[in-house]
């Protein structure tokens, strides 16, 4: 079987993205895990697919699937890249829809020049809310490494979970050695996103991001919004801000009690058909 697929990104941060509504496919983990792998796929960091809603107040379904296989609740640089395909593929003429993902709706706006401004919701910060381990609530943790390590860190839902620590170079952040053992720490039950946070000046951070299931990436959305609303809440950063990651930049807005809003680019690489027999094995 041809499956019809677009290759897509947001910053760097990169998808195969693929229209179920207008075809028919089933794809299971190890057959994402094939697709995604750089050497014998095609390579991706997720995989995003459109579907018809479940919900009556939506226009699509958007789902996510990481490198490994593993569906998630949330992709912020994704969903910019899905608002600009299904325009761009004609499955609708609005240029502001609104998507059912597993954590929510959330509303992208398409601009010009493949810009996507996107209402990513209402932040949570309660422990039960991101899943955390924790006995109360607390406006930062000290979380407990394996390695006996010790990092202060503040754990934000973007219909994902991240925790946010900040460092004092970004650029100099041991990320590969410390994201995994954030991601899979034994506090987080559905593991986490981790990102690194240098503050320049009250309206300019830069990000590193370790995603769970993924790796570090060269952006990540929802990451960019959990590390503002860390810094605004902390009293670091402004309601308006520029969250700079190693692949581009995006704008990050939000005031305490309203949706966070996040600004960025999208672009389209390719669009191609693989026979899905190949990956099914």
């Amino acid at each position: 079987m041809l499956l019809e697929f677009t290759k897509m990104h947001g910053l760097g941060n990169d998808f195969l993205v693929v229209d179920l509504i207008s075809q028919r496919a089933y794809l299971d983990t190890l057959t994402i895990q094939r697709m995604a792998d750089r050497n014998f796929g095609i390579g991706f960091d997720q995989l995003l697919v459109v579907e018809p809603p479940d919900e009556p107040t939506a226009d699509f379904k958007y789902r996510i699937f990481n490198a490994d296989g593993s569906e998630v609740e949330q992709c912020g640089n994704g969903v910019r890249c899905f608002a600009r395909f299904v325009h761009e593929r004609q499955l609708t003429t609005k240029t502001k829809i609104k998507v059912q993902t597993k954590s929510g709706i959330v509303e992208p706006e398409l601009g010009p020049n493949g810009w996507v401004r996107v209402n990513m919701g209402y932040p949570k910060f309660l422990p039960h809310e991101i899943p955390f381990i924790a006995d109360e609530a607390e406006s930062l943790y000290d979380l407990a490494l394996p390695d006996g390590e010790s990092l202060v860190i503040d754990v934000v839902s973007m219909g994902n979970p991240h925790a946010v620590t900040i460092v004092p170079d970004v650029l100099k952040a041991d990320v590969p050695r410390l994201g995994p053992q954030v991601e899979s720490h034994e506090r987080f039950p559905a593991r986490v996103n981790a990102g690194f946070m240098q503050i320049i000046d009250d309206k300019h951070a830069r990000l590193r991001v370790f995603e769970r299931g993924v790796g570090e990436t060269l952006a990540c959305g929802t990451g960019a919004c959990a590390a503002a609303v860390s810094g605004m809440r902390r009293g670091l950063l402004s309601n308006s801000v520029e969250i700079e990651l190693a692949g581009g930049k995006l704008q990050i807005e939000w005031r305490e009690g309203d949706v966070v809003w996040m600004t960025g680019p999208t672009a389209t690489v390719y669009e191609g058909r693989l026979d899905l027999r190949y990956f099914q094995g």
